[in-house]
C-alpha cells in the first residue's frame, strides 16, 4: 500500500513578519517607479534639449517670400553650398547675400510659371543625384535657378528684343568745363585727330578708355556707356559729320576736381588749420578763389559749390588736420603736398590745385557723328546685353512687386547659430 504523500500547509505569517514583507515589496516598487522616472525623466530632458537646440532652431521659419517659407536648415543648406563654390570667402562675408539668393530663387520661380516656363524639381533632383551632388531643397532651388534664368533669356526676352535697331557711330568727350571744350572744338574742326584730343580734354572715363571712340551703337546701350543722355540725345538728332557746341551735362561725374586751399595755421610740424574747398574745373576754382578775396563768405560758397562732402559740411573749414609721418595720406597727395608742405604762406588761399582722386559733378560733352543708320541690326554681344539688362529690370520689378510679401525677420537671433552650424558641415571647426 502505498505511502500517502504529506500534504504541505502554507507557510503561516506572524502579524510582524507580514508587515515587515508588505513593507519590502513597496519599498521595492518604489525604487522600480523611481528607476523609471528617472530614465524618463533624462530621456525628456534629452528630448527637450534636442529639441530646443537642434530640431526648433532647425525649423524656424526665417525667410518668407509671399506662401513659401524657408527655415534655417533651408538656409544653412544654401550657405553651405555657396561656402563650397566660394572657399577664399569667409561665411561670415557670404552671408550678407544669403537672403536675397533665396528671395530671389523663389521670386524667379513664381514670376516664370505665368510666362510657360517651369523647371521641374524632381527632374533636377535626379539630375544632381546621377552627378553625385548633394540633392537638398536648397541646392535643387539654386540649380532649378540657373536653368531658369536661362530659359528666361532664350525663351521670353530673347523674344522680346529686336535683332536691330536705330544706331549711330560717335566720337565722344567730357571736357571739364565750356572754355576747354571749345578749345577742343576749334582743335577738332582745324583737322585735329579725336583720339590726341580725348587725350589733352577728356574727364569720363570710357572716353579715356577707348579714345573718345564709341563705334555702333543703339540708344540703349549707348546711355550706359556714356552714362548720360545728353550726348545721345544730340547725336539722333544730328547729321554724319556734325560736331557739337559744348553740351552742358550737372548730372555726370568726371575724374578730376581742384581745390582751393587757405593754410590758416601750424599747431605743430605735423599739423596744419585749414580751410578748403574742392571744385568742378579750374575755371571755376579761379572765380571762386576771386571771390573769396573779394570778402564773400566762404561758409556760404563752400555749402553751394564745394564737393568735397567734408567740405561741404563743415562749410568749408576742415579744422587742424594732422599725419604721422610723411607716407600717410590725410586727404590725398595733392592736398597733403600742400598743407604740410612748410613753404606754404600761411592765411592766403592757394591757385586751384588739382586732383584725380575724388570726381567731381558736371563738365561739358564735346560729341561728333561719324555715321547714323536707321534699324541696324545689333552685334551679337549687344543684344545679349540688352537681353540681359531686360532680365535684369524685370527682377528689379519683381522685388517691388513682392516687396510687402518678402520677410527676413525670422533670421534674427539665429545667424550666428547658423553661421556655426554650416563651418561644421563644411568641416571649418
Amino acid at each position: 500500500m502505498a505511502k500517502k504523500k504529506r500534504e504541505e500547509k502554507p507557510k503561516e505569517y506572524t502579524r510582524r513578519q507580514l508587515s515587515h514583507f508588505q513593507k519590502a515589496q513597496r519599498r521595492q516598487r518604489i525604487i522600480f517607479i523611481s528607476g523609471i522616472s528617472i530614465i524618463v525623466a533624462i530621456v525628456l530632458i534629452v528630448m527637450l534639449g534636442w529639441y530646443f537646440t537642434e530640431y526648433r532652431p532647425l525649423h524656424r521659419t526665417v525667410v518668407r517670400v509671399a506662401d513659401s517659407e524657408f527655415n534655417t536648415s533651408f538656409y544653412i543648406d544654401t550657405l553651405v553650398f555657396y561656402g563650397q563654390q566660394n572657399p577664399d570667402q569667409t561665411l561670415e562675408v557670404l552671408d550678407v547675400d544669403i537672403p536675397n539668393a533665396i528671395i530671389e530663387n523663389e521670386l524667379m520661380r513664381l514670376a516664370a510659371e505665368p510666362l510657360g516656363i517651369i523647371v521641374d524639381d524632381e527632374q533636377v533632383r535626379e539630375t544632381l543625384k546621377d552627378n553625385g551632388q548633394s540633392a537638398s531643397d536648397a541646392v535643387v532651388a539654386i540649380a532649378r535657378t540657373q536653368q531658369l534664368e536661362t530659359r528666361l533669356k532664350d525663351e521670353y526676352f530673347g523674344t522680346t528684343v529686336p535683332e536691330a535697331e536705330d544706331q549711330v557711330h560717335i566720337l565722344a568727350m567730357m571736357a571739364e568745363s565750356e572754355g576747354l571744350a571749345i578749345e577742343a572744338r576749334d582743335k577738332l574742326i582745324n583737322g585735329e585727330n579725336f583720339s590726341t584730343i580725348v587725350d589733352q580734354y577728356a574727364q569720363n572715363i570710357y572716353s579715356k578708355y577707348n579714345e573718345g571712340d564709341f563705334g555702333w551703337q543703339a540708344s540703349s546701350i549707348l546711355e550706359q556707356e556714356l552714362d548720360s543722355r545728353i550726348p545721345m540725345d544730340w547725336a539722333f538728332g544730328a547729321e554724319p559729320g556734325d560736331i557739337s557746341s559744348p553740351l552742358s551735362d550737372n548730372e555726370s561725374y568726371k575724374s578730376v576736381g581742384y581745390w582751393l586751399i587757405n593754410v590758416v595755421g601750424r599747431p605743430s610740424d605735423n599739423s596744419s588749420s585749414v580751410q578748403a574747398l574742392y571744385l568742378s574745373s579750374n575755371e571755376q576754382a579761379l572765380e571762386i578763389k576771386a571771390r573769396l578775396e573779394a570778402g564773400e563768405s566762404l561758409a556760404t560758397l563752400a555749402d553751394t559749390y564745394s564737393q568735397y562732402t567734408p567740405s561741404k559740411e563743415k562749410h568749408g573749414e576742415l579744422g587742424i588736420l594732422a599725419r604721422a609721418d610723411n607716407t600717410t595720406t590725410v586727404v590725398s597727395a595733392p592736398f597733403d603736398a600742400y598743407v604740410f608742405d612748410p613753404a606754404t604762406e600761411l592765411g592766403k588761399w592757394s591757385d586751384p590745385i588739382s586732383d584725380t582722386k575724388f570726381s567731381t559733378l558736371a563738365g561739358y560733352w564735346l560729341v561728333k557723328l561719324v555715321e547714323k543708320e536707321d534699324d541696324r541690326p545689333l552685334s551679337d554681344e549687344d543684344r545679349q546685353y540688352l537681353i540681359d539688362e531686360a532680365y535684369n529690370d524685370w527682377l528689379t520689378d519683381l522685388y517691388l512687386q513682392y516687396n510687402p510679401e518678402i520677410d527676413i525677420s525670422g533670421l534674427s537671433g539665429v545667424l550666428t547659430w547658423a553661421i556655426e552650424r554650416a563651418k561644421k558641415e563644411l568641416g571649418y571647426t
